[in-house]
């Protein structure tokens, strides 16, 4: 898988979970976790602290939602 895949399926979401990720992009959670990595340590992603509700169903428990933020650059 690309970063660039990666990067623009969160750019257009603005935020999403790691299993969204990982279904809409048809990828395993750890090879997404290890392209996220780069990108955080590159700025372009945040990945948000546990429990930070994803504004979605409210079905999942949030601690367990492992959420990922896109920044735009300053």
């Amino acid at each position: 898988m690309i970063i660039a895949r990666v990067s623009d399926y969160l750019k257009e979401r603005g935020r999403a979970s790691l299993q969204d990720m990982a279904l809409g992009l048809d990828t395993s959670p750890d090879a997404l976790r290890d392209m996220l990595a780069i990108l955080e340590r590159k700025g372009r992603v945040l990945r948000l602290p546990s429990g930070t509700g994803c504004s979605g169903c409210s079905k999942c428990q949030p601690a367990d939602i492992e959420l990922y933020e896109w920044q735009s650059p300053p």
